[in-house]
């Protein structure tokens, strides 16, 4: 699967899970009237590209996650200062975890969530310093 549509499937189910985020997403002060929208905007295929690295990135540090630390904070910084809610990252990470499920089918096993558990979560630990003024 293309990994424009796999982020797609993941924030799909975001917007499912909490509804309230669709404000968030603007671009040139365009505001979105659904999900489906908001999920085709060249824009939002752009933010879902940097999600993507971001992941990438965090995959790929997985030994080192604090070289990460002051990007991530940043990162965490940005969010709060668009009005992201600190407990939205939690709604983005089941969003991911069902992502995965979806694309993995039997491949996903417990071993592999808790791993990706653990890995999203440190991540949201970095970004929550962000909101934390740290």
């Amino acid at each position: 699967m293309h990994k424009l549509t796999i982020c797609k499937v993941l924030n799909a189910q975001l917007f499912d899970l909490e509804p309230d985020l669709l404000p968030l997403f603007q671009y040139n002060c365009r505001q979105f009237s659904s999900p489906e929208e908001c999920l085709s905007s060249p824009e939002f295929l752009d933010h879902i590209r940097k999600v993507m690295l971001v992941i990438d990135t965090a995959v790929t540090n997985v030994e080192d996650l604090s070289s990460l630390e002051d990007y991530l904070t940043g990162l965490g910084r940005k969010h709060r200062a668009v009005g992201v809610k600190l407990s939205s990252l939690s709604t983005v990470g089941e969003s991911l975890l069902y992502m995965l499920e979806k694309c993995l089918g039997p491949a996903f096993t417990p071993a592999t969530r808790a791993a990706w558990s653990q890995l999203y979560g440190a991540i949201v630990q970095a970004m929550s310093r962000g909101w934390d003024g740290e």
